[in-house]
């Protein structure tokens, strides 16, 4: 039986993750808010084709299959730049595609990404990468994806990979490398392999999802499975799974990768999603399966305004 005190797995998304809605954002981009507002709500009896994070939230709301109602693993809350007027094409197409999505917050324009700690979310989700770096800086797991038509189902577990180092953990192993090369990456992940790493930002959603895991059987008949692909190669792993250890955290797959191309493991694997802080990463993976990005750690020096 669920846990009714339990608490869910908060995933925030934004509209533009959820359905494909470039044309109208280009729209927007062109000609301003009215002529958009127009435009949707001119055509919001026209379902929206869904969009990169499709898949995925279908699947985490999967996972509330025998939960009761007031007690759900798994709640998706929707993000929107949007006014609710013209949202309503997108909740429209919210209920054709029978999302269970119950809870939004529409800013009409202004940035969304205050109401998210509110909602108490674990992860947040957008094509926005402004609202993205907010949502970190609060102390929120967030990344960036860019906008896409659903890609393939591969199976039906939820399949969730995470990038190591700034992702997962902090960025100090980066940071190492980048002053002191591989040489000095390799040394002082040796004589600090008994040191646990402290936490990056998606720690805390590590955290939860691990929980969620926790209410279903382990192995193959349960329906999350996570992996962890990293540049990583022997002997670097050892700080890594001892981390892990010390954290009691459970991840089903690791990939230690030795610096190659993480975009044939990652749809080897299967993944519905994976979280990189590098760039350069993510757009190897984009071509295999969902990349979303995580602007922190020294690959991502903050945008001085």
């Amino acid at each position: 039986m669920p846990d009714r005190d339990a608490d869910p797995l908060i995933v925030a998304i934004s509209s533009r993750t959820l359905f494909d809605m470039e044309d109208s954002h280009a729209l927007f981009e062109r000609e301003g808010i009215d002529a958009y507002a127009d435009f949707q709500r001119s055509h919001e009896d026209d379902l929206l084709t869904p969009g990169i994070a499709f898949p995925l939230v279908r699947k985490l709301l999967a996972l509330n299959d025998g939960a009761p109602p007031e007690a759900p693993r798994v709640e998706v809350i929707l993000i929107s730049r949007n006014s609710a007027d013209s949202g309503l094409r997108i909740f429209n197409s919210i209920a054709h595609y029978g999302l269970a999505i119950k809870r939004a917050a529409f800013s009409n324009g202004a940035p969304p990404y205050p109401y998210i700690r509110p909602f108490n979310a674990d992860l947040f989700l957008s094509a926005n990468a402004e609202d993205v770096r907010s949502a970190l800086a609060a102390g929120v797991a967030a990344a960036t994806l860019l906008p896409a038509r659903a890609p393939q189902q591969r199976h039906d577990q939820l399949r969730i990979a995470f990038d190591g180092d700034a992702v997962i953990f902090d960025d100090e192993g980066e940071r190492v490398s980048r002053e002191g090369g591989l040489a000095a990456f390799t040394e002082h992940e040796r004589s600090h392999a008994a040191q646990a790493l402290s936490g990056g930002p998606f720690r805390g959603f590590l955290d939860a999802l691990h929980r969620l895991q926790q209410a279903f059987p382990t192995g193959q008949a349960s329906p999350i499975r996570t992996a962890l692909v990293t540049a990583r190669s022997i002997p670097a792993h050892e700080r890594v799974i001892r981390t892990l250890r010390e954290w009691d955290i459970r991840l089903d797959e690791a990939l230690f990768l030795g610096g190659r191309a993480k975009g044939p493991f990652l749809e080897a694997f299967g993944a519905d999603i994976f979280f990189d802080d590098s760039e350069h990463n993510i757009l190897s993976a984009r071509d295999h399966v969902a990349a979303g990005h995580v602007p922190h750690g020294v690959a991502n020096p903050a945008i001085v305004k």
